[in-house]
């Protein structure tokens, strides 16, 4: 059965772990391998010690193998979000339990919408994160250039919070 719990410190080489086993499927998301595990594990650890972004991990019987994120961006109330599941883990509800993890973060904070990026070919991802209200806004058309020269483009999803945990409508401030 797989457990969702917010990543520690002692977590950092797991998630790096996590993101390199999934960045060398070349497949899923925009990390490319190879991935430098330990210099990523350190961004980690700095991430949580910061506090500004929320990390969680999925773990299948105390083994790491999902991670997601929310990133604070340049706009207020704005979260980023990333995620990764290794391929024996897909399928069995982590990512459902990590995006319920993070969603319900998101509405406890002063967060009004949470945004991602997703290659347009992931639809087992745009079908879960359709099924969580995320919408599809736009497309960054041929916008990443991948190690081989290649071009990749993105689909920008996001979720608006509900109104009732954003506050009242800007109208309503006045």
């Amino acid at each position: 059965m797989l457990t969702v719990r917010r990543a520690t410190p002692q977590d950092a080489e797991a998630f790096a772990a996590v993101v390199a086993e999934v960045a060398a499927e070349e497949r899923w998301i925009a990390t490319e391998p190879p991935v430098d595990v330990a210099a990523f594990a350190e961004r980690v650890r700095a991430t949580i010690a910061q506090g500004e972004d929320a990390l969680w991990v999925a773990e299948d019987d105390r083994r790491v193998v999902g991670t997601l994120g929310l990133h604070a961006t340049r706009a207020k109330g704005v979260l980023s979000l990333g995620m990764c599941l290794v391929e024996r883990a897909r399928g069995r509800g982590g990512g459902r339990a990590l995006l319920t993890a993070a969603l319900e973060h998101a509405a406890a904070a002063p967060v009004h919408k949470v945004e991602l990026e997703v290659w347009p070919d992931n639809e087992r991802a745009i079908g879960l994160y359709r099924a969580f209200g995320f919408e599809v806004e736009g497309e960054r058309r041929l916008h990443y250039r991948r190690r081989d020269g290649s071009l990749r483009s993105s689909l920008i999803m996001a979720r608006l919070l509900p109104a009732d945990d954003r506050g009242p409508p800007a109208a309503d401030r006045a």
